[in-house]
């Protein structure tokens, strides 16, 4: 009897839990859809827009430029004295221009983000819900959407891919550094192969995998402080920590996930 009890239990418990997970999926798909709806649709608000562009992308730039540089200078490092022992280290700009291009790039960008501005716009959404903002939108007969959310979104979209190429042509530069400055290989030779085995292939994949981090990021961060007061995690401050936390958690598994995917569709 005891046994029948326990089993009971736990399978009341699997089903609670896996009833929230789709119960979750189901509002987060919602949430994305009507992102998307009236992201085309008018009236337009441009100077969030502008606003958040500014706080994604420009307030950014320190954070992508330091670890851009030193991502490319220790790629060229670590790949230097690997491709030494082949006698191969006149494919050392190839193989880090790859690397930042096709993989390292969109993904150091999107956590680097992510930390940065993804969480204190988790947070910010988050406070506007307990403190009532978004309510009196609604009150005022305003779509929280237009005036929060999306213009988060579209900022997100324009600023990634903008980031990333960023990102690569510093971590290329600091591997041209490392490479031909302190390690002797030739500059000339660093460029040209880079230039004969690079293509618009790999650029294209790092630049769709920037766009798809963009949506990942920015429709979890949004939706995690969107909601928060209306779920198990409680109200004030705690909440709004919870969904912070767990924003900026989701959406980096999320990124090595979708890079993970992405890269065995496109390799």
């Amino acid at each position: 009897m005891i046994v029948v009890n326990i089993f009971g239990y736990v399978m009341a418990y699997i089903g609670r839990v896996f009833l929230g997970l789709i119960s979750e999926i189901g509002k987060m798909g919602i949430f994305l859809f009507n992102t998307l709806a009236y992201s085309v649709l008018p009236p337009y608000r441009w100077k969030p827009l502008l606003r958040q562009i500014w706080f994604q992308g420009y307030m950014s730039l320190i954070v992508i430029f330091m670890t851009g540089s030193f991502a490319g200078m220790v790629l060229a490092l670590q790949f230097y004295h690997t491709l030494k022992q082949f006698g191969a280290d006149s494919m050392l700009g190839p193989a880090v221009a790859l690397s930042l291009i096709r993989e390292l790039g969109p993904v150091f960008t999107a956590l680097m983000v992510t930390g940065r501005a993804g969480s204190a716009i988790t947070s910010e959404i988050g406070i506007m819900r307990i403190s009532e903002q978004i309510d009196s939108l609604y009150v005022m007969a305003l779509n929280p959407y237009k005036y929060v959310i999306v213009p988060n979104f579209l900022a997100a979209i324009l600023c990634f891919p903008l980031l990333t190429a960023l990102f690569d042509v510093i971590g290329i530069y600091g591997g041209y550094f490392v490479g031909v400055k302190l390690l002797g290989v030739s500059g000339e030779l660093y460029f040209e192969q880079m230039k004969s085995i690079v293509n618009m292939e790999d650029i294209a994949m790092g630049f769709y995998k920037s766009l798809c981090f963009a949506i990942i990021v920015i429709w979890i961060c949004c939706y995690k402080g969107f909601m928060v007061g209306t779920e198990f995690g409680g109200h004030g401050a705690r909440a709004v920590s919870k969904a912070t936390t767990d924003a900026v958690v989701m959406s980096s598994v999320t990124i090595l996930i979708g890079d993970y995917i992405m890269g065995s569709f496109f390799i």
